[in-house]
């Protein structure tokens, strides 16, 4: 990757082309969960265009191979991060013909959605936000850990210091909110980052979670425009709040300036926000995190990276 350091104005207008200009990633191979929709669409378009080979597993195969048909340089995949066997077995596809993956962003992710249980009954913002991602990032550590450095990218969200995991019962069975349990599900996500950074770090691998921003993607699918027109989102008539919306290249921007910028060589385990680092009201504490990957390790049946 080649230097950005002219390049440090960036902020929350900044886009995709704006952190990456001057940047070529040719030879470079990403991985973008979920990058054939909204935010994970706009960092596939942007990471090609910069010259990546970029892997897109998706839920829906056809469905990605329809948005991306204009986009070279992107191979689709079947993955459903609910089904660990899914996971387990696109991964085992993956290192059989890529040895080696510079970035991962984990960017796929579902919000406020009615109670769903997954696999052993597992929550379902949980599991596909946080659990699936941990268990692709295990089995991909030996591609991970090939080139001389590799970077992986935890897309979370704006965060609330009185956002707590809720350890006595972490899959809602006893009352099911689904903003609370969203909202544990990206403090997992940010969690994850510290401590993959931390396992990582000698390995030459890096990692980092970001907050999007507000933006308008398919989301939001699960709200009804009655509760974004209570929330003060949009009007009656859906145009949304002057200002309060990014477009999609502003959104994807932090995370492909996350997943690119030289500037973060030296950094690790941040949370960033309009392609900054930000510790604002930001979770530190390293034993949450390290319980957090205790848990994961134990839901999944997975640490090889805590034992590489």
């Amino acid at each position: 990757m080649t230097s950005d350091t002219a390049h440090t104005g960036f902020g929350a207008h900044s886009t995709t082309a704006d952190v990456l200009a001057g940047i070529e990633l040719a030879g470079k191979t990403a991985l973008v969960t979920g990058g054939y929709s909204g935010l994970g669409l706009a960092t596939t378009r942007a990471l090609t265009r910069a010259g990546a080979r970029v892997v897109v597993p998706a839920l829906r195969p056809d469905a990605a191979r329809q948005a991306l048909a204009d986009v070279p340089g992107v191979e689709v995949d079947q993955l459903d991060l609910a089904d660990l066997a899914s996971v387990r077995a696109f991964a085992l596809r993956f290192l059989r013909s890529h040895p080696a993956l510079d970035i991962l962003i984990a960017n796929a992710g579902i919000m406020a959605c009615p109670e769903t249980r997954v696999g052993p009954g597992w929550e379902g913002h949980l599991a596909i936000n946080h659990l699936g991602h941990y268990a692709l990032t295990n089995l991909l550590w030996p591609a991970l850990t090939a080139p001389d450095t590799a970077r992986v990218v935890s897309v979370a969200s704006g965060r609330n210091p009185a956002w707590r995991v809720r350890w006595d019962d972490v899959q809602f069975e006893r009352g099911y909110d689904k903003w609370e349990a969203y909202a544990q599900s990206k403090l997992a996500n940010i969690l994850f980052a510290r401590h993959l950074d931390l396992v990582g770090r000698p390995h030459r691998v890096r990692a980092f979670s970001v907050n999007p921003g507000w933006i308008r993607t398919p989301l939001q699918r699960h709200l009804a425009v009655e509760e974004m027109v209570a929330a003060g989102w949009i009007d009656a008539d859906g145009t949304p709040a002057p200002g309060l919306f990014k477009t999609v290249e502003q959104g994807a921007a932090t995370q492909v300036w996350a997943a690119t910028s030289q500037h973060l060589d030296a950094s690790g385990g941040d949370y960033c926000a309009d392609c900054r680092i930000t510790t604002d009201g930001s979770p530190t504490d390293s034993s949450e995190a390290a319980r957090l990957w205790a848990l994961s390790a134990d839901l999944t049946g997975l640490d090889l990276v805590g034992r590489a």
